[in-house]
């Protein structure tokens, strides 16, 4: 018998598709208790809370666990295959610009945040934000904001760049992880009050409607019911693309490092576009536009924005088994950081929104975009309706493009604030 924690996957996989199980049964009681309960709380943010109770009871170890990564790695590129199945390329343009104006203002929210954050909590506890040499707290910021506005890549980009003592680094991550999670948490808790948000931002949302209308008549119109042979297609559709969009993947980057020294030199800005993952999440993509020109449409009417989200909900209960909610307070002065630089980001975006209007979807994924990045922008977006996931996807890729240079601008301005 295992002592726990539970390190072993096969364990691990089967305690989150318990939590999902249970989530899924409960929320279809349409009576009771159960009903009032996901009339508040949305089932997705129950699927991901769930996995961070067993990792803050030490019932998992997330550490030792390969769960995150095979669903990132093997799950998300096969989600965004057959979510993009049937993909309607011209009402995704017919949206708009506020997708990308919302997704610029969370990247500025999180180039001023940082400085702004140091400058309140330099006020009453200035050792918090003091250091000197690579031991500076604004060195390690630095690594936050690369993840934040991009991705893993970028954070690796700019622990090279500034030289953050690495003995130190995993508070960094610490913070990134628990101020990340919690702020997707209350991103996931608005989607079930999207319709009050959208009222009182005043917001068109005319043509999200459009697109999920027109995915929804054709989904009906080619519904059908799924064989065996509908399944084994959509697992070759898939898991083919799967395999394409990591070997294309990883020579691209590999390509790319080999032939410029910009990419090659991990300290230079645009060091991140050498990231596997990023390329494979665009050639993924990438691979389910293309198949959307082909009779392989047709497969959504066999279910295939169903079983992508089968993929999604299961990266969603890896993702929260990361957040051990019993070390949010283990470094309070910098998760005060954390807090008051995402506060200051969502501040930003809801002013936007409700400048220009803008649906409360293009705020959710416009920020988790750049702060969750590819793996959960799609996961927010799809909890909207499965037809939004390649919104999230687009945006996603563009956070990893811009990510290391907006998160070097943010270390100048916080390296300021440090010493002022």
């Amino acid at each position: 018998m295992n002592e726990l924690p539970f390190t072993e996957d096969t364990i691990i996989f089967g305690l989150l598709c318990l939590c999902l199980g249970f989530v899924f049964y409960t929320s279809s009681i349409k009576k009771g208790f159960w009903k009032k309960f996901y009339a508040i709380v949305p089932t997705v943010l129950m699927c991901y809370l769930l996995p961070a109770i067993l990792a803050s009871l030490g019932i998992v170890q997330e550490e030792a666990s390969n769960t995150y990564y095979i669903a990132s790695r093997y799950l998300l590129p096969a989600a965004l295959i057959l979510m993009t199945l049937s993909i309607d390329l011209k009402a995704i343009f017919n949206l708009g610009s506020k997708a990308l104006i919302m997704f610029l203002t969370g990247t500025v929210g999180i180039i001023i945040g940082g400085p702004i954050a140091i400058l309140i909590v330099s006020i009453f506890s200035p050792e918090t934000v003091g250091g000197s040499d690579f031991d500076a707290v604004w060195r390690g910021l630095a690594t936050i904001a690369g993840s934040w506005i991009g991705g893993g890549a970028n954070q690796a980009a700019m622990l090279e760049v500034f030289k953050y003592n690495p003995e130190k680094f995993g508070g960094m991550v610490l913070i990134d992880i628990v101020v990340a999670n919690l702020w997707m948490a209350i991103i996931l808790l608005g989607i079930g009050k999207s319709k009050r948000i959208d009222n009182w931002l005043k917001a068109d949302t005319s043509s999200i409607e459009d697109l999920k209308q027109k995915v929804t008549e054709y989904t009906e119109k080619i519904a059908r019911v799924t064989s065996l042979h509908d399944f084994m297609m959509m697992l070759f559709y898939a898991f083919t693309g799967v395999g394409i969009a990591h070997l294309l993947g990883t020579y691209f980057a590999e390509f790319l490092e080999a032939n410029f020294e910009v990419i090659r030199n991990k300290e230079k800005i645009l060091s991140s576009l050498g990231s596997k993952f990023l390329w494979m999440v665009v050639f993924a993509t990438a691979i389910g536009i293309g198949l959307s020109f082909t009779k392989a449409k047709n497969y959504e009417g066999a279910g295939a924005s169903k079983i992508g989200g089968v993929f999604i909900y299961i990266l969603v209960a890896t993702i929260g088994m990361k957040m051990d909610l019993g070390r949010v307070l283990e470094n309070p002065g910098l998760i005060a950081i954390g807090l008051i630089w995402i506060a200051i980001h969502a501040g930003l975006l809801i002013l936007v929104a409700k400048l220009i209007k803008a649906p409360y979807f293009f705020l959710a994924v416009g920020s988790q975009a750049n702060v969750g990045g590819a793996a959960s922008a799609p996961v927010v977006a799809a909890e909207f309706h499965p037809s939004l996931t390649s919104v999230g996807i687009l945006l996603a890729v563009f956070g990893y493009v811009v990510g290391t240079a907006g998160a070097y601008i943010c270390a100048l301005l916080m390296e300021v604030a440090s010493q002022m």
